[in-house]
Protein backbone atom coordinates (compact mmCIF):
# COMPACT_ATOMS: atom_id res chain seq x y z
CA UNK A 1 0.00 0.00 0.00
CA UNK A 2 1.46 3.46 -0.69
CA UNK A 3 2.47 5.47 2.10
CA UNK A 4 -0.09 8.59 1.46
CA UNK A 5 -2.94 6.15 0.75
CA UNK A 6 -2.30 4.76 4.54
CA UNK A 7 -1.75 8.49 5.49
CA UNK A 8 -5.27 9.03 4.16
CA UNK A 9 -7.00 5.54 5.63
CA UNK A 10 -5.58 6.07 9.30
CA UNK A 11 -6.82 10.20 9.03
CA UNK A 12 -2.89 11.14 9.07
CA UNK A 13 -1.04 13.99 6.88
CA UNK A 14 1.53 12.77 5.27
CA UNK A 15 4.69 15.40 6.85
CA UNK A 16 7.89 13.86 5.02
CA UNK A 17 8.69 11.20 2.68
CA UNK A 18 7.66 9.54 -0.60
CA UNK A 19 4.37 9.44 -1.29
CA UNK A 20 4.43 6.55 -3.17
CA UNK A 21 6.57 4.50 -0.69
CA UNK A 22 5.53 1.68 -0.53
CA UNK A 23 4.08 -0.11 3.29
CA UNK A 24 3.19 -3.37 3.64
CA UNK A 25 3.20 -3.95 7.69
CA UNK A 26 2.97 -2.35 11.31
CA UNK A 27 5.46 -3.34 13.83
CA UNK A 28 6.55 -1.72 16.93
CA UNK A 29 9.71 0.65 16.88
CA UNK A 30 12.22 -2.69 18.54
CA UNK A 31 10.58 -4.80 15.63
CA UNK A 32 9.99 -3.33 12.27
CA UNK A 33 11.85 -3.04 9.48
CA UNK A 34 11.72 -1.91 5.62
CA UNK A 35 8.44 -1.74 4.08
CA UNK A 36 7.21 -1.05 7.41
CA UNK A 37 5.39 1.63 9.51
CA UNK A 38 5.58 1.86 12.98
CA UNK A 39 4.77 4.95 15.96
CA UNK A 40 5.83 6.69 18.57
CA UNK A 41 3.40 7.48 21.19
CA UNK A 42 5.31 7.29 25.25
CA UNK A 43 7.87 9.18 25.30
CA UNK A 44 9.52 6.71 27.39
CA UNK A 45 10.30 5.37 23.60
CA UNK A 46 11.43 8.06 22.24
CA UNK A 47 15.79 6.76 22.14
CA UNK A 48 14.47 3.73 20.35
CA UNK A 49 13.60 6.11 17.63
CA UNK A 50 17.38 6.14 16.78
CA UNK A 51 17.83 2.31 16.27
CA UNK A 52 14.48 1.49 14.20
CA UNK A 53 14.62 0.12 11.00
CA UNK A 54 10.95 1.63 10.20
CA UNK A 55 10.34 3.15 6.72
CA UNK A 56 7.59 5.04 8.46
CA UNK A 57 6.22 6.64 11.47
CA UNK A 58 3.08 7.65 13.32
CA UNK A 59 3.89 10.80 15.45
CA UNK A 60 1.83 12.92 17.21
CA UNK A 61 1.44 16.44 16.57
CA UNK A 62 4.33 18.81 17.75
CA UNK A 63 6.72 16.20 18.58
CA UNK A 64 10.10 16.58 16.89
CA UNK A 65 11.95 14.11 15.23
CA UNK A 66 15.87 14.63 14.23
CA UNK A 67 16.14 11.63 11.85
CA UNK A 68 15.85 12.17 7.86
CA UNK A 69 15.58 8.88 6.38
CA UNK A 70 12.24 7.94 8.01
CA UNK A 71 9.17 9.21 6.78
CA UNK A 72 6.71 11.03 8.63
CA UNK A 73 2.69 10.25 9.42
CA UNK A 74 1.50 13.09 11.94
CA UNK A 75 -1.88 12.23 13.68
CA UNK A 76 -3.65 13.58 16.61
CA UNK A 77 -3.56 10.33 18.03
CA UNK A 78 -0.49 8.74 17.23
CA UNK A 79 -1.52 4.82 18.83
CA UNK A 80 -5.09 5.50 17.03
CA UNK A 81 -3.51 5.85 13.70
CA UNK A 82 -0.90 3.13 14.06
CA UNK A 83 -4.11 0.85 15.49
CA UNK A 84 -5.88 1.61 12.40
CA UNK A 85 -3.03 0.63 10.39
CA UNK A 86 -2.64 -2.68 12.30
CA UNK A 87 -6.23 -3.61 11.29
CA UNK A 88 -5.68 -2.67 7.37
CA UNK A 89 -2.70 -4.92 7.53
CA UNK A 90 -4.11 -7.69 9.40
CA UNK A 91 -7.64 -8.05 8.03
CA UNK A 92 -10.44 -10.84 9.97
CA UNK A 93 -10.55 -14.23 8.53
CA UNK A 94 -13.37 -14.10 6.35
CA UNK A 95 -16.00 -16.69 6.99
CA UNK A 96 -16.73 -19.77 5.28
CA UNK A 97 -20.14 -20.53 5.03
CA UNK A 98 -20.64 -24.13 6.55
CA UNK A 99 -21.86 -26.79 9.01
CA UNK A 100 -19.13 -29.05 10.05
CA UNK A 101 -20.66 -32.81 10.48
CA UNK A 102 -19.72 -33.55 13.60
CA UNK A 103 -21.86 -30.28 15.15
CA UNK A 104 -24.94 -31.31 17.13
CA UNK A 105 -27.42 -29.14 15.96
CA UNK A 106 -31.23 -29.50 17.88
CA UNK A 107 -33.81 -28.88 14.53
CA UNK A 108 -35.79 -26.07 16.00
CA UNK A 109 -32.59 -24.49 16.11
CA UNK A 110 -32.90 -21.45 13.12
CA UNK A 111 -29.02 -21.39 11.41
CA UNK A 112 -28.33 -18.59 8.39
CA UNK A 113 -26.86 -20.09 5.74
CA UNK A 114 -23.87 -17.43 6.18
CA UNK A 115 -22.58 -18.65 9.49
CA UNK A 116 -19.90 -20.87 10.34
CA UNK A 117 -20.18 -23.91 12.37
CA UNK A 118 -17.16 -25.46 13.55
CA UNK A 119 -16.46 -28.90 14.47
CA UNK A 120 -18.08 -30.58 17.61
CA UNK A 121 -20.31 -27.55 18.41
CA UNK A 122 -23.33 -28.12 20.03
CA UNK A 123 -26.68 -25.94 19.16
CA UNK A 124 -29.81 -26.45 21.94
CA UNK A 125 -33.16 -25.76 20.93
CA UNK A 126 -34.64 -22.68 19.75
CA UNK A 127 -31.72 -21.00 19.29
CA UNK A 128 -31.24 -18.61 16.52
CA UNK A 129 -27.44 -17.84 14.81
CA UNK A 130 -27.88 -14.95 12.60
CA UNK A 131 -25.46 -14.29 9.15
CA UNK A 132 -22.32 -13.93 9.24
CA UNK A 133 -21.32 -15.90 12.82
CA UNK A 134 -18.92 -18.06 13.33
CA UNK A 135 -18.49 -20.58 16.25
CA UNK A 136 -15.17 -22.39 16.65
CA UNK A 137 -14.71 -26.18 17.44
CA UNK A 138 -16.01 -27.38 21.02
CA UNK A 139 -18.68 -24.06 21.85
CA UNK A 140 -21.72 -25.20 23.60
CA UNK A 141 -25.09 -23.26 23.19
CA UNK A 142 -27.78 -23.68 24.97
CA UNK A 143 -31.25 -23.92 24.72
CA UNK A 144 -33.19 -20.65 23.24
CA UNK A 145 -29.79 -18.79 22.65
CA UNK A 146 -29.77 -15.85 20.06
CA UNK A 147 -26.52 -15.02 18.56
CA UNK A 148 -26.22 -11.55 16.37
CA UNK A 149 -24.85 -10.88 13.11
CA UNK A 150 -21.26 -11.14 12.32
CA UNK A 151 -20.17 -12.42 15.92
CA UNK A 152 -18.18 -14.59 16.45
CA UNK A 153 -17.78 -17.20 19.72
CA UNK A 154 -14.53 -18.93 20.17
CA UNK A 155 -13.89 -22.64 21.04
CA UNK A 156 -14.62 -23.95 24.48
CA UNK A 157 -17.27 -20.71 25.30
CA UNK A 158 -20.39 -21.82 26.99
CA UNK A 159 -23.31 -19.68 26.21
CA UNK A 160 -26.21 -20.60 28.72
CA UNK A 161 -30.01 -21.13 28.56
CA UNK A 162 -31.99 -17.91 27.24
CA UNK A 163 -28.69 -15.73 26.73
CA UNK A 164 -28.63 -13.03 23.83
CA UNK A 165 -25.62 -12.09 22.46
CA UNK A 166 -25.41 -9.10 20.20
CA UNK A 167 -24.20 -7.82 17.14
CA UNK A 168 -20.38 -7.93 16.12
CA UNK A 169 -19.55 -9.70 19.76
CA UNK A 170 -16.13 -11.61 20.00
CA UNK A 171 -16.56 -14.01 22.97
CA UNK A 172 -13.07 -15.67 23.89
CA UNK A 173 -11.93 -18.88 24.76
CA UNK A 174 -13.23 -20.85 27.13
CA UNK A 175 -15.80 -18.25 28.69
CA UNK A 176 -18.98 -18.84 30.17
CA UNK A 177 -22.26 -16.42 29.88
CA UNK A 178 -24.86 -16.89 31.64
CA UNK A 179 -23.71 -19.22 34.72
CA UNK A 180 -25.71 -19.62 37.70
CA UNK A 181 -25.53 -16.27 39.66
CA UNK A 182 -23.84 -16.92 43.46
CA UNK A 183 -27.15 -17.34 45.69
CA UNK A 184 -27.98 -18.60 48.48
CA UNK A 185 -30.30 -18.30 51.71
CA UNK A 186 -29.84 -20.16 54.94
CA UNK A 187 -32.38 -22.60 56.21
CA UNK A 188 -33.49 -23.20 60.00
CA UNK A 189 -30.33 -26.22 60.27
CA UNK A 190 -27.83 -23.09 58.62
CA UNK A 191 -27.24 -25.44 55.76
CA UNK A 192 -27.59 -23.02 52.21
CA UNK A 193 -30.31 -23.47 50.05
CA UNK A 194 -29.93 -22.74 46.00
CA UNK A 195 -32.12 -19.78 45.57
CA UNK A 196 -32.77 -20.15 41.72
CA UNK A 197 -31.41 -18.85 39.15
CA UNK A 198 -33.72 -17.88 36.66
CA UNK A 199 -32.87 -14.82 34.34
CA UNK A 200 -30.36 -14.35 31.73
CA UNK A 201 -27.21 -12.33 30.32
CA UNK A 202 -27.43 -10.08 27.19
CA UNK A 203 -24.82 -8.64 25.57
CA UNK A 204 -25.48 -5.90 23.57
CA UNK A 205 -23.40 -4.65 20.17
CA UNK A 206 -20.08 -4.85 19.70
CA UNK A 207 -18.87 -6.20 23.30
CA UNK A 208 -15.95 -8.30 23.82
CA UNK A 209 -15.02 -10.91 26.38
CA UNK A 210 -11.86 -12.05 27.11
CA UNK A 211 -10.82 -15.45 27.55
CA UNK A 212 -12.01 -17.65 31.32
CA UNK A 213 -14.30 -15.35 32.61
CA UNK A 214 -17.63 -16.04 34.34
CA UNK A 215 -20.50 -13.48 33.75
CA UNK A 216 -23.46 -14.84 35.88
CA UNK A 217 -27.02 -14.65 35.09
CA UNK A 218 -29.50 -12.93 37.18
CA UNK A 219 -31.81 -14.52 39.78
CA UNK A 220 -34.83 -12.50 38.06
CA UNK A 221 -34.17 -10.55 35.28
CA UNK A 222 -31.18 -9.57 33.31
CA UNK A 223 -27.27 -9.30 33.67
CA UNK A 224 -26.52 -6.83 30.91
CA UNK A 225 -23.15 -5.81 28.69
CA UNK A 226 -24.55 -2.42 27.26
CA UNK A 227 -22.75 -1.39 23.57
CA UNK A 228 -19.19 -1.32 23.11
CA UNK A 229 -18.01 -2.54 26.70
CA UNK A 230 -14.87 -4.25 26.64
CA UNK A 231 -13.69 -7.15 29.26
CA UNK A 232 -10.99 -8.75 29.39
CA UNK A 233 -9.51 -12.36 30.85
CA UNK A 234 -10.50 -13.87 34.25
CA UNK A 235 -13.06 -11.63 34.82
CA UNK A 236 -16.28 -12.33 37.18
CA UNK A 237 -18.98 -10.17 36.73
CA UNK A 238 -21.95 -11.40 39.46
CA UNK A 239 -25.60 -11.53 38.97
CA UNK A 240 -27.98 -9.21 37.60
CA UNK A 241 -24.91 -6.67 37.10
CA UNK A 242 -25.11 -3.80 34.48
CA UNK A 243 -22.02 -2.89 32.60
CA UNK A 244 -22.50 0.80 30.81
CA UNK A 245 -21.69 1.43 27.26
CA UNK A 246 -17.61 1.77 26.60
CA UNK A 247 -16.72 0.68 30.07
CA UNK A 248 -13.73 -1.12 29.69
CA UNK A 249 -12.91 -4.05 32.84
CA UNK A 250 -9.20 -5.71 33.12
CA UNK A 251 -7.85 -9.10 34.36
CA UNK A 252 -9.02 -10.46 37.55
CA UNK A 253 -11.87 -7.67 38.60
CA UNK A 254 -14.54 -9.20 40.18
CA UNK A 255 -17.97 -7.55 40.93
CA UNK A 256 -20.01 -8.67 43.28
CA UNK A 257 -24.03 -9.00 42.33
CA UNK A 258 -26.09 -5.74 41.35
CA UNK A 259 -23.21 -4.08 40.51
CA UNK A 260 -23.88 -0.59 38.12
CA UNK A 261 -20.36 0.10 36.64
CA UNK A 262 -21.13 3.48 34.42
CA UNK A 263 -19.95 5.18 30.87
CA UNK A 264 -16.52 4.33 29.91
CA UNK A 265 -15.47 3.50 33.43
CA UNK A 266 -12.10 1.82 33.63
CA UNK A 267 -11.56 -0.77 36.30
CA UNK A 268 -7.87 -1.72 36.07
CA UNK A 269 -6.30 -5.22 37.09
CA UNK A 270 -7.78 -6.73 40.18
CA UNK A 271 -10.42 -4.58 40.99
CA UNK A 272 -12.67 -5.80 43.06
CA UNK A 273 -16.06 -3.76 43.53
CA UNK A 274 -18.75 -4.41 46.22
CA UNK A 275 -22.82 -5.88 45.59
CA UNK A 276 -25.28 -3.35 45.30
CA UNK A 277 -22.85 -0.49 44.21
CA UNK A 278 -22.84 2.43 41.25
CA UNK A 279 -19.81 3.39 39.70
CA UNK A 280 -20.33 6.67 38.06
CA UNK A 281 -19.58 7.38 34.42
CA UNK A 282 -15.90 8.17 33.17
CA UNK A 283 -14.78 7.24 36.51
CA UNK A 284 -11.14 5.13 37.05
CA UNK A 285 -10.11 2.67 39.47
CA UNK A 286 -6.55 1.78 39.95
CA UNK A 287 -5.12 -1.83 39.69
CA UNK A 288 -5.04 -3.80 42.97
CA UNK A 289 -8.27 -1.35 44.54
CA UNK A 290 -11.50 -2.44 45.74
CA UNK A 291 -14.41 -0.32 47.21
CA UNK A 292 -17.22 -0.66 49.27
CA UNK A 293 -19.30 2.66 48.58
CA UNK A 294 -20.58 4.49 45.46
CA UNK A 295 -18.25 6.01 43.32
CA UNK A 296 -18.98 9.50 41.99
CA UNK A 297 -18.14 10.21 38.47
CA UNK A 298 -15.09 11.23 36.67
CA UNK A 299 -13.48 10.10 39.81
CA UNK A 300 -9.85 8.03 39.99
CA UNK A 301 -9.40 6.14 43.35
CA UNK A 302 -6.95 3.73 44.32
CA UNK A 303 -6.16 1.74 47.06
CA UNK A 304 -8.32 -0.96 49.68
CA UNK A 305 -10.56 0.47 50.42
CA UNK A 306 -10.55 2.96 47.60
CA UNK A 307 -10.22 6.78 47.75
CA UNK A 308 -8.66 9.85 46.03
CA UNK A 309 -5.83 8.86 44.28
CA UNK A 310 -3.75 12.42 44.75
CA UNK A 311 -4.13 11.43 48.37
CA UNK A 312 -3.27 7.69 47.97
CA UNK A 313 0.06 8.73 46.00
CA UNK A 314 0.84 10.87 49.46
CA UNK A 315 -0.45 8.22 51.96
CA UNK A 316 1.77 5.86 50.15
CA UNK A 317 4.86 8.00 49.95
CA UNK A 318 4.48 8.79 53.91
CA UNK A 319 4.35 5.02 54.10
CA UNK A 320 7.17 4.01 52.78
CA UNK A 321 8.69 6.36 55.33
CA UNK A 322 7.41 4.78 58.12
CA UNK A 323 10.55 3.22 58.89
CA UNK A 324 12.78 6.72 59.17
CA UNK A 325 9.40 8.53 60.98
CA UNK A 326 9.86 5.51 63.62
CA UNK A 327 13.40 5.64 64.09
CA UNK A 328 12.85 9.69 64.38
CA UNK A 329 10.22 8.96 67.38
CA UNK A 330 12.43 6.61 69.10
CA UNK A 331 15.32 9.12 69.12
CA UNK A 332 13.21 12.00 70.32
CA UNK A 333 12.12 9.31 73.34
CA UNK A 334 15.38 8.92 73.86
CA UNK A 335 16.33 12.38 74.00
CA UNK A 336 13.15 13.10 76.77
CA UNK A 337 14.04 11.13 78.81
CA UNK A 338 17.83 11.60 79.06
CA UNK A 339 16.97 15.40 79.44
CA UNK A 340 14.75 14.10 82.71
Amino acid sequence: MKLSELARLTNAVLETGDPDLEINAAAGLDLAGAGEITFLANPKYTPQIKETGAAAIFLNENVPLERRDIAVLRAKDAYLAYTRALRIFNPESPIAPSVHPSAVIDETAKISESAEIGANVVIGKNCEIAENVKIYPNATVYDNVVIGANSVIHSGVSIRENCEIGARCIVHNNTTIGSDGFGYAKSEDKSWLKIPQTGNVVLEDDVEIGANTAIDCASVGETRIKRGAKIDNLVQIGHSCTIEEDALICSQTGLAGSSVIGKRVILAGQVGIAGHLKVGDDAVITAKSATSHDVEPGKILSGIPAFENREWLRSTAAYRRLGELAKAVRSIEKQMRNAK
